[in-house]
């Protein structure tokens, strides 16, 4: 009999849902292999490769695929980004819970990723400024972004293909990239990069730094402005 299946976390759960049917999909950084073994589970992939860069989090991976009986349908892999990877091995790569540099890297690493028939589905932890602005460079385009909370804090989780065309991006779009005040979690995002905003600009007035701080705050009144939904306007559930 198997065992029932085991509640998945809010941001990783988000990424599920962006995995398109009968595709190939790889996880990378997959730790415990949650992520593919709840999509197999719930049909939204066909196969999945889940990937670490330590054998330990795969040992675990290993016993949770046994356990919850995935094992037709997927592949334990040891590899440092997608070294171990090559381009016919997954068609969805997800990149998730890691700093938004290092998810830049792991891309960097991998121009065999540059195909409109891949997708990425990518959630930065951290500086995904930084991240939006490699993919924006490197003729990826984001076609969806969703706000996401979790453990009390929120997220934002990518959808991502190459387009080779040049992006079009604005002042805001490094710290808020598609996200929007539609939702309940949009809205929170937007409402906490605004804080951060200030807060550094906060700093830099401190330390003197006068026209960087004037940008910064500027900016964050621009945010605070698209965060505000007016009372008779209803907010949309994800």
């Amino acid at each position: 009999m198997d065992r029932p299946l085991f509640q998945l976390a809010p941001r990783l759960r988000c990424c599920a849902l962006m995995l398109r049917p009968d595709r190939r999909m790889a996880d990378i950084g997959t730790d415990h292999a949650y992520l593919p073994i709840w999509a197999i589970r719930q049909g939204m992939t066909s196969y999945a490769i889940a990937s670490d860069i330590n054998s330990g989090p795969l040992d675990a991976a290993r016993r949770n695929v046994l356990r919850y009986r995935t094992s037709e349908k997927m592949e334990i892999r040891l590899s440092d980004g997608l070294q171990a990877f090559s381009p016919d091995d997954a068609d969805d790569i997800v990149v998730a819970g890691m700093g938004g540099e290092l998810i830049a890297k792991i891309l960097a690493g991998a121009p065999w990723l540059k195909s409109p028939e891949k997708r990425l589905i990518l959630q930065p932890m951290t500086r995904a400024g930084e991240l939006r602005n490699f993919l924006a460079q490197e003729g990826y385009l984001v076609i969806k972004e969703t706000a996401v909370e979790d453990g009390g804090r929120i997220y934002a989780v990518m959808l991502v293909c190459y387009d080779g065309a040049p992006v079009s991006t604005d002042k805001l779009y490094p710290y808020i990239g598609k996200v929007t005040a539609e939702t309940p979690q949009g809205r929170r995002y937007l409402q906490s990069c605004c804080a951060m905003l200030q807060k550094r600009a906060e700093g830099m007035h401190l330390e003197g730094q006068e026209p960087e701080a004037l940008k910064l705050f500027s900016i964050a009144e621009e945010i605070q402005h698209l965060a505000a939904v007016q009372e008779d306007t209803p907010l949309k559930s994800v």
